[in-house]
C-alpha cells in the first residue's frame, strides 16, 4: 500500500469530492464567523451569553436526532442524501442573507435559523462522514479521513478571513450569498461522480435496528473512551467563536481581527490535518496526547499578553485539537463495521457537536460574567480531563509495559485486545452476526479460545 499523503487523491471520485468539499467548506466557515459576528455586535450589544445560546440551538439536533440520521445515512443512497441536504443549506444562507441585508433580522429569528440551520447539519454531517468511506477502498479510509480534515482546515484557514475583511468592506449579508454559491462546488461535484466506482456499503432493516449502533459502541471499551474524550472537548474545548470574538473585542479589534484569529487556529489545524494523512493508520494515543496538547495551549491562551501572543497559542490549539478528532474519526470510521458505520458516526458527530449545547451556554454565561480568559481556563482544566480519562483507560487495559532494554522507557502494544462481552447472534442483522464479523481494529487477532473475534480496541 502506498504511505503518500496524498495517496486518496489518486482516486477520481476522491477527487473531486475533495475540490467541492473545499470550496464548499469555505462558504462554511465564512457563514459561521458572519453568524457569530452578527449576534454578538449587531443583534446584542456584545452579549456572549446570547451567541452561546445560539450555538446550543445550532448544535443540539445532532444529539437530539442521533438515531434517526444515522438511520438515514445507512438506508439511503449518500450522494443523493447530501445533494439534499447541500440544497436546503442553501436556501437557508439565501434567506439569512436577504433577511440581514434588509434590516429584518432578530435575535429570535436568528435563534430560529440556527435551529433549522442545526436540524439539517444533523442529517448532513453522518453522511459526509460516511460517504468518505464509500469513496475509496478500506486500506486508504484513514488517509481520506484526514485529507478530508485537511480540506476542511483549509477552508477554515481562507473563510473566516475573508468574512472578516467582507464584513468591513459590504456587510455581513452578502456574507451568506456568497456562502450560498459556493454550495453549487458541493452539488456540482456529486454530479460529477462515477457512482459505479463508489464502494458498496450494506443497507440495514428498519427503524427496530436503530439502536443496534448504541449497544455496538456500548460493547466497545476502546469507543466509549474515545467518545467520552470527544464529548468534554466538543462541550467545553470547541467553543472558538466565544472564545475569539471576546478575546478580539478585550484586544480592542472588530470583525477582521476575530476572522484572523480563527485563520490562525486552521493554520495549526491544517497542520495536524496533514500529519494526520501521513500516518498508515489511526491509534488511540495519538488521540490522547492530541487532548493534552490542547490542555497545554489553552492553558497558554490565559495568559497571552496581547493579540499576537494570543493568535500564537491558537496555532498549537488548533494542532492539537484536529490531531485529536481527526485521529478519533479515522479511528472509529476504520474500526467500525461498515454496515454500521453510518449510526456509530452519527452517535460520534452527535457527541462531538451535541456537547455544545451542554458546554457553549455555560462558557458563554462565563466569559460574559467573567471574562474571556477564565472561560479558556475551564476549557484547559475540561482538556485535561478527558486526557486523564484516556491515559487512565490505556493504563488499565494492560498496553503500557517497560521497555526490554531501557529501564525508564515505556511503550504502548496498541494490539493487545481489549475483550468485552460478545452480543449474541440477535442483536445484530444476520448477515452480521452469521457471515460477516464485527472487525477488531487493525492488528488485533482474538483469542484462541474464542471461537469468533469480539470487540476490542
Amino acid at each position: 500500500m502506498s504511505t503518500s499523503m496524498f495517496r486518496s487523491l489518486s482516486i477520481f471520485n476522491y477527487r473531486v469530492w475533495f475540490v467541492g468539499a473545499l470550496v464548499s467548506n469555505v462558504g462554511a466557515w465564512m457563514q459561521a464567523t458572519a453568524q457569530n459576528w452578527v449576534v454578538l455586535t449587531q443583534l446584542t450589544d456584545n452579549d456572549a451569553a446570547a451567541m452561546g445560546v445560539t450555538m446550543a440551538l445550532q448544535f443540539a439536533p445532532p444529539l437530539l436526532l442521533v438515531g434517526v440520521t444515522g438511520w438515514v445515512a445507512d438506508r439511503f443512497d449518500r450522494r443523493r442524501l447530501i445533494m439534499c441536504t447541500q440544497s436546503a443549506l442553501l436556501l437557508l444562507a439565501v434567506t439569512l442573507g436577504i433577511l440581514i441585508l434588509t434590516g429584518a433580522m432578530t435575535l429570535p429569528l436568528m435563534f430560529g435559523f440556527a435551529l433549522a440551520l442545526g436540524v439539517v447539519t444533523a442529517f448532513d454531517n453522518p453522511a459526509r462522514q460516511a460517504f468518505v468511506s464509500d469513496l475509496v477502498a478500506q486500506e486508504n479510509a484513514s488517509n481520506a479521513v484526514a485529507l478530508n480534515a485537511a480540506s476542511f482546515n483549509t477552508a477554515r484557514l481562507i473563510g473566516p478571513a475573508v468574512a472578516g475583511v467582507m464584513i468591513v468592506a459590504v456587510g455581513t449579508g452578502w456574507v451568506f450569498l456568497v456562502n450560498a454559491l459556493t454550495f453549487s462546488a458541493m452539488i456540482g461535484a456529486l454530479l460529477l461522480m462515477r457512482p459505479h466506482e463508489l464502494v458498496v456499503h450494506h443497507k440495514r432493516g428498519g427503524p427496530a435496528r436503530l439502536a443496534d449502533g448504541f449497544r455496538y459502541v456500548a460493547r466497545r471499551p476502546d469507543l466509549v473512551v474515545i467518545f467520552a474524550m470527544v464529548f468534554l472537548l466538543g462541550a467545553f474545548g470547541m467553543n472558538f467563536p466565544i472564545f475569539a470574538s471576546t478575546m478580539a473585542l478585550e484586544f480592542g479589534r472588530g470583525a477582521d481581527g476575530f476572522g484572523l484569529l480563527s485563520s490562525f487556529v486552521a493554520i495549526g489545524s491544517l497542520a495536524g490535518a496533514l500529519l494526520a494523512a501521513r500516518r498508515e493508520r489511526a491509534r488511540m494515543r495519538v488521540v490522547v496526547l492530541g487532548a493534552g496538547g490542547f490542555a497545554v495551549a489553552s492553558t497558554l491562551s490565559v495568559f497571552a499578553p496581547s493579540y499576537a501572543a494570543y493568535a500564537a497559542t491558537l496555532v498549537l490549539t488548533g494542532f492539537s485539537v484536529v490531531t485529536t478528532l481527526t485521529t478519533a474519526n479515522g479511528y472509529v470510521q476504520t474500526t467500525t463495521d461498515p454496515a454500521l458505520r453510518g449510526r456509530v458516526l452519527a452517535l460520534y458527530m452527535a457527541i462531538l457537536l451535541g456537547g455544545t449545547p451542554v458546554g457553549a451556554p455555560i462558557v458563554g454565561a462565563v466569559a460574559a460574567q467573567f471574562g474571556p480568559r477564565v472561560a479558556i481556563a475551564l476549557a484547559a482544566v475540561v482538556a485535561l480531563i478527558a486526557c486523564g480519562i484516556g491515559v487512565a483507560w490505556t493504563l488499565a487495559s494492560g498496553r503500557v509495559h517497560r521497555h526490554e532494554t531501557k529501564r525508564f522507557r515505556l511503550t504502548v502494544d496498541e494490539t493487545r485486545p481489549i475483550m468485552t462481552i460478545a452480543p449474541e447472534p440477535e442483536d445484530f442483522s444476520d448477515e452480521i452476526a452469521g457471515t460477516t464479523p464485527i472487525p477488531l481494529p487493525p492488528g488485533e487477532r482474538s483469542p484462541r479460545a474464542t471461537p469468533r473475534p469480539r470487540h476490542g480496541a
